[in-house]
């Protein structure tokens, strides 16, 4: 537990971000970069007022201390499209969470609630409960769908869920409370390659992951008059931003600009909601939800909604512009759909907190190892 004595911890490990905090929270206690690194000059440096840390056992540096430090370190984001690629830096990552950096709690004393991406492999979720009750020792464990979660941040329970980090992109729907796995694909654009062409063009270097996050970009047609803003990179420059800030987060709409196969995520949500049952899908069409850090480009709800309706318009309708106006779409953008993932896994463990069944307790690791799994409904072979 915590010095508040709260004993049940969410935490949302995102491939560009870790949000975590505790069951009923209104907002995540911590949130900062899913990254490790290593100094490039091995030795105790200070740069202002941080120290480059030189470990006998592991040069490193985890979380804000090396967001701040990047051009001097060698970085590693951990997890990959949603997925541990690494396990050992994974795991200073979790210590730096549940550590006196962060959270600062007795694991041992406390229940996690984890999230995932639908289709997380099971290898990848097995080794995940190993770590937290084998290196951690948590009393419970519990890993939730992040797609899910969204729905218990927003209090709907017809929706379409469209929570796309890009190449994460998925949509899950729940029809009057019966889930109904739909459909799965990738717009396959990676976060890297929408760096392109501010990063070339400004030579933001290892920063460019920062200035990224930081750039203040829209979409091509949603009233935006001026084309050319200042931008201050993480070394403290300003530079002048014009008709490029536009170009990233079209690739969303067009991947082909950056020489990407395939559709745009207008058309993998129509395509989706298309897949369904014709009695559901006019219901998914009110109810489409968007959720995470990629959705918040301004215009983007508008273009989506407006990209949708000429979809539905040339491929249904086969262009009868009179009975477009019988069709009816809503986006609800919530304003804090960038941490919907966290809110609704503290909205569910809050709720869920005293209920053991719905745990997977240390107790049955010990008896029954990885299979403690299939509590969750999940096929352990």
């Amino acid at each position: 537990m915590d010095s508040q004595g709260r004993k049940v911890v969410v935490c949302d490990n995102g491939t560009g971000f870790v949000k975590c905090g505790y069951a009923g929270s209104n907002f995540p206690e911590h949130i900062f970069p899913a990254l490790v690194g290593r100094p490039i000059i091995r030795s105790t440096t200070k740069v202002g007022n941080i120290e480059i840390k030189n470990n006998k056992k592991m040069d490193l540096m985890v979380g804000d201390e090396a967001s701040e430090l990047r051009s001097m370190l060698e970085v590693n984001y951990p997890m990959e499209n949603g997925i541990v690629r690494n396990w050992d830096d994974m795991k200073h990552l979790w210590d730096y969470t549940f550590g006196p950096e962060k959270l600062n709690i007795d694991t041992r004393n406390c229940k996690i609630l984890l999230t995932e991406p639908p289709m997380n492999p099971t290898k990848n979720r097995e080794k995940i409960v190993e770590v937290m009750f084998e290196t951690y020792q948590f009393s419970g464990v519990y890993v939730a769908i992040q797609a899910v979660l969204t729905l218990y941040a927003q209090g709907d329970y017809i929706p379409a869920v469209n929570n796309f980090p890009l190449k994460k992109e998925l949509k899950i729907t729940c029809y009057f409370a019966r889930s109904v796995y739909l459909h799965r694909e990738s717009i396959g654009i990676e976060v890297e390659r929408m760096d392109t062409p501010v990063t070339k063009w400004y030579g933001t270097g290892n920063g460019s992951n920062v200035y990224r996050e930081r750039l203040v970009c829209n979409l091509v047609g949603v009233g935006e008059n001026k084309l050319q803003l200042d931008g201050k990179l993480p070394d403290g420059r300003i530079i002048k931003v014009g008709g490029e800030r536009f170009e990233a987060p079209e690739a969303l709409f067009q991947p082909h600009l950056i020489n990407v196969e395939g559709v745009g995520v207008a058309e993998l949500l129509f395509n989706t909601i298309q897949a369904a049952d014709i009695d559901t899908r006019s219901e998914f069409y009110k109810h489409i939800v968007l959720s995470g850090g990629s959705t918040m480009y301004p215009g983007l709800p508008s273009r989506l909604e407006r990209e949708l309706k000429q979809l539905y318009l040339e491929r249904v309708l086969k262009g009868d512009v009179e009975k477009l106006s019988k069709f009816k779409i809503r986006i609800e953008d919530p304003p804090r759909r960038k941490h919907m993932v966290f809110l609704g896994g503290a909205v569910l463990a809050d709720i869920m907190k005293d209920k053991d069944n719905f745990w997977m307790t240390r107790q049955e690791y010990q008896e029954k190892g990885v299979r403690v799994l299939e509590k969750l409904g999940v096929t352990v072979r």
